[in-house]
């Protein structure tokens, strides 16, 4: 039996599966823990991958790592860390991403050039944010690594020069994502200063060994693996529910889309993978079982009691400011509420506002790719609720393709491995898992009075937060 290694390495854990390269089945796996934060120790990352791969590296024909998207990773002339890296989820770098875009003529100037607009989470941005910040550490940086090609690196044979691949390259703000190469010149511009970037490995070629011998993949990003372990093709759009909310697909055309909306990242194996994000997603449900005090069967058994609609409650759930749309400064709004309302509306509400945001971000997607789905996938913890699964085809105006739960990042990144083990031009066909299709007649009105309460608040600005307790 041929066995290859896919790790995630995430924001929260490394998980680790080895898999039959023939198929696809899990033969066994290894998890870790990462420190908390929005700036860690990279070398933390490295105990971790090797306490997860501990009795699977060495069973391993060949080895793919997938991780966290953006963080910064900055090194000195030996390759140890000038500080902590910054994740993708640290906005201290708000400021300096808005200056990078207006550096390069504007949002449409700056995803003409690398794909997207640069937002906080861009490395890029963080190394802007590294210069004028911290100024001494940023004159020590001599090369800059993205977490899945430091993670890569140390599981390499040593002496192996660092690389990546476009997909996770395409995140970083100086990479052009059309044509898959390098932008050096807007990495210096960033940090005001030249540095080294790893190498840029084709899809599905070798790029380095273990010191085993075993072969390494390039690895990717972690959108990017989870495309690859569910075998997207193009037509499939996933939507997943997490912290935040996703909307992605895959593509043979590059998108540039000046709104920020959208952001044009490359994938694993050639081609592209559009993503439109929401920052508001699972956290709605949390608030709203919390407000309800129940936990989340109950609120998904009190949404069922209600009807379409949610006896005319209505809610946009910007509670933490939202992306798409762009409304960083605002705030949950509940509109429709009566003596007659219920708790059992209110929780219905939150359930339709969450999928009525996917929904809007789904249709940012399918006009800057001009494709409709041919296919709807959701995935992530809260597909779990009862509730979610029955409304999501009747808000969502289509059916829904629900996968079993699986760790598809780790997956993917053992799907790349098997491809670089083989040669072959695709990455391998393993049998999918069995999928159950969720169907439910659709309710129109429930996103027209969503968009409507959308469209009025659009201008509205909300009233400071009162900080003290006077009447």
């Amino acid at each position: 039996m041929t066995l290859v290694l896919g790790i995630d390495s995430s924001t929260q854990s490394t998980k680790a599966l080895l898999v039959d390269a023939d198929d696809g089945t899990v033969v066994d796996s290894g998890t870790a823990p990462h420190p908390p934060g929005t700036e860690v120790d990279p070398r933390a990352w490295l105990q971790a991958v090797d306490q997860a791969t501990d009795g699977l590296l060495e069973r391993a024909d060949a080895v793919s790592v997938a991780g966290q998207q953006h963080g910064m990773v900055a090194l000195d002339d030996d390759g140890e860390p000038v500080r902590d890296a910054l994740l993708w989820n640290d906005t201290r770098s708000a400021g300096a991403a808005g200056d990078l875009v207006a550096e390069m003529g504007g949002p449409q100037e700056c995803a003409d050039a690398v794909g997207s607009v640069l937002v906080a989470s861009f490395t890029a941005a963080k190394l802007r944010w590294l210069r004028d910040h911290e100024p001494e550490r940023a004159r020590r940086v001599a090369s800059v690594l993205l977490p899945h090609d430091y993670v890569s690196r140390h599981l390499s044979a040593p002496g192996t020069s660092a690389f990546t691949d476009r997909g996770d390259a395409s995140g970083t703000g100086y990479f052009a994502t059309r044509s898959g190469e390098w932008r050096p010149d807007l990495a210096e511009r960033a940090l005001g200063r030249a540095v080294a970037l790893p190498r840029v490995v084709a899809p599905g070629t070798v790029a380095a060994e273990t010191a085993r011998g075993a072969v390494m993949a390039g690895g990717t990003g972690d959108n990017m693996g989870a495309a690859l372990g569910m075998a997207l093709a193009p037509g499939d759009v996933l939507l997943s529910v997490g912290t935040s909310g996703v909307a992605s697909t895959v593509s043979a055309t590059a998108v540039a889309d000046g709104t920020g909306v959208v952001t044009g990242f490359a994938d694993a194996s050639g081609g592209f993978l559009p993503m439109v994000t929401t920052i508001n997603a699972a956290g709605i449900l949390d608030l709203q079982a919390r407000w309800l005090g129940v936990d989340h069967e109950g609120l998904a058994a009190l949404a069922l009691e209600s009807s379409p609609g949610a006896g005319g409650v209505a809610v946009l759930p910007y509670y933490g400011g939202e992306r798409t749309p762009n409304r960083p400064g605002a705030v949950g709004t509940w509109t429709g509420l009566t003596p007659a309302t219920t708790r059992a509306d209110l929780a219905r509400a939150a359930y339709e506002a969450l999928l009525c945001s996917l929904a809007d971000a789904l249709d940012r997607l399918v006009d800057a790719t001009g494709e409709q789905p041919r296919r709807l996938l959701l995935v992530g913890g809260a597909t779990r609720s009862a509730a979610l699964r029955a409304l999501a085809p009747a808000v969502l105006g289509r059916p829904v393709t629900l996968p079993p739960s699986a760790e598809y990042v780790a997956l993917g990144a053992a799907r790349q491995a098997a491809w670089a083990l083989s040669g072959a031009a695709e990455p391998p066909v393993w049998p999918g898992p069995e999928t159950t299709v969720l169907e439910a007649e659709t309710n129109p009105h429930v996103r027209e009075v969503y968009a409507d309460l959308r469209e009025r608040t659009a201008h509205w600005t909300p009233p400071a937060h009162r900080t003290e307790g006077t009447a």
